[in-house]
């Protein structure tokens, strides 16, 4: 997953100041086990939108990138819990 956005990629996009993630990730948060567990996602996939319209453009990739990664790892870790649980 490293390199999924290049750097600079939103650089000239001054008023970025959403990102709707597409795909499986919801259904896989609403799978985890425990309601807290889902919460904590959530909270940290909506995090971004309160992020990105308090900084400059100049910071909007890297703040992206920082949330992917945030956002992938603390999913990774969920599911190895919920593994253990089941």
């Amino acid at each position: 997953k490293d390199n999924m956005i290049e750097d600079g990629v939103f650089l000239n996009c001054p008023k970025l100041a959403t990102v709707e993630l597409v795909g499986g990730i919801h259904s896989t948060v609403g799978s985890l086990h425990m309601e807290s567990w889902r919460n904590e996602m959530m909270d940290e996939i909506n995090r971004i939108n309160q992020v990105l319209p308090n900084i400059q453009h100049s910071q909007k990739t890297g703040a992206i990138q920082q949330w992917m990664e945030s956002v992938i790892q603390q999913l990774n870790h969920y599911k190895i819990e919920h593994r253990k649980i089941l």
